[in-house]
This record gives C-alpha cells, structure tokens and sequence, in this order.
C-alpha cells in the first residue's frame, strides 16, 4: 500500500494488521500516483485508485443505509478529499431524491472543491498545506472526478482547523465518538451555520488518530 509520508501512526498500525507491505513516500509523490494511477515499482499488482468506480458504489451503499434509517434527510455533509466518498454517498442519495442537498466540506489548509465550484471547472488549490486534518487536502480535484462531483455537490464549506479541533472535542465529550480530522469535519460544518435548517446528517468518516494529536487537542489547541 502506498502510503504519504505524514500518515498518523494509528492509521499505520491498523493497515500493518492486514499483513499489508507499507511503502511510505512524500505527499507530492503520492499525490502524483493519485493522478496517474500508477507507481513505479507496482510490477503485477493490480492499482486500487480510491476513486474507482467500485470503490465509488461501495461508498454510495452509505448513502442507501441513510436512506434507510433517516428517509426525510435534508441534508447530507461529506468530508472531501479525492471525492470518492461523497461522490458514491450522493448518487445514491440523489437518485432516491433530487432535493436532497448533499454538501462537501474541506479544511482551509486545501480547498480545491470550494475553489473549483466557485470557477465553474476542476482547479487546483495555490495555497495547499498539510495539517492535522490528513483524511483530506488534495491539492486539486481529479479530472475524472469532476463531472460527478459538480453535479451530485451542493456546495463545499471552509473550515478553519480549530473549528474542526472544536468538533473533535465535542464528540468526544458529548457522545464518547473519537473521531480523526476528517471524519469530525462535517459536524464542524454542521455547527458553522453554513448549512440549511432542516434534518442533517454527518457522515462521520474515520477515527485513526495519534493519541499525542488527540491529546493536544482535548487540551484545548490545534496540532501542529
């Protein structure tokens, strides 16, 4: 599995339980092999983009169980990184009910949703950096992708880092949830008012976070 380099030793030890081979690079790489999906060295392996479409139907089954619990949804909130995910939640969302608003949110740290939207094309973000937040910040959004995600996207909500630390802190205190960056993301939007009024769901996406980033975090900071 290739893996960016800055990847949270939690998010690692689980991954090395499946008995998998961890190849670490720098983000720049990593992100490189998103775009061209290949990574020399691969030999015979088969190359698993996170957007693929099978990958994509696996996640819109989490948009059919929303469906199933929840049917009078309003509104759903997705984190964003390569669009996978809530490209797969929205289809099946929307092909239920077009009225249903399905939002994307993104740390301020990496953008390039919110900025494609606004330009009308896939763009990439100029001012990209990484942070705790690792689920998400991709530096721009795949070509590929983009004609799902304008279509089945609402809108992308910016969040500053110590909102999405705040929603951290909140799901663990109020509903004993540990959550990483991205997957508190979308209840940092939620909280934001940002969003329309009605019923919302957070889609709560992972919870592969170190301990030491936790621990700054419930003491009241931002990790660096």
């Amino acid at each position: 599995m290739l893996v960016p380099d800055y990847i949270p030793q939690t998010k690692l030890s689980r991954i090395l339980e499946l008995d998998v081979k961890i190849k670490k690079v720098p983000f720049t790489q990593w992100w490189d092999a998103i775009l061209s999906r290949t990574y020399d060295g691969i030999g015979q392996s088969t190359f698993i983009h996170p957007c693929d479409y099978n990958v994509m139907a696996g996640h819109g089954t989490i948009g059919l169980e929303i469906l199933e619990d929840l049917p009078d949804v309003d509104t759903v909130i997705c984190p964003y990184g390569s669009g996978g995910l809530i490209t797969g939640v929205s289809s099946a969302l929307k092909h239920h009910n077009k009225s249903i608003k399905v939002l994307a949110c993104e740390p301020e740290t990496a953008t390039p949703l919110h900025v494609s939207l606004k330009a009308g094309k896939p763009l990439a973000f100029e001012n990209h950096r990484s942070s705790f937040v690792d689920g998400m910040g991709g530096k721009n959004v795949l070509e590929e992708i983009w004609p799902y995600v304008s279509h089945l996207v609402d809108s992308s909500i910016v969040l500053s880092l110590e909102e999405i630390a705040e929603a951290i802190r909140i799901l663990i205190n109020r509903n004993s949830l540990v959550t990483e960056g991205a997957g508190a993301a979308p209840l940092a939007a939620a909280l934001s008012n940002k969003v329309p009024n009605g019923t919302i769901v957070c889609v709560l996406s992972g919870g592969n976070i170190d301990s030491n980033k936790l621990v700054t975090i419930l003491n009241g900071q931002v990790p660096t």
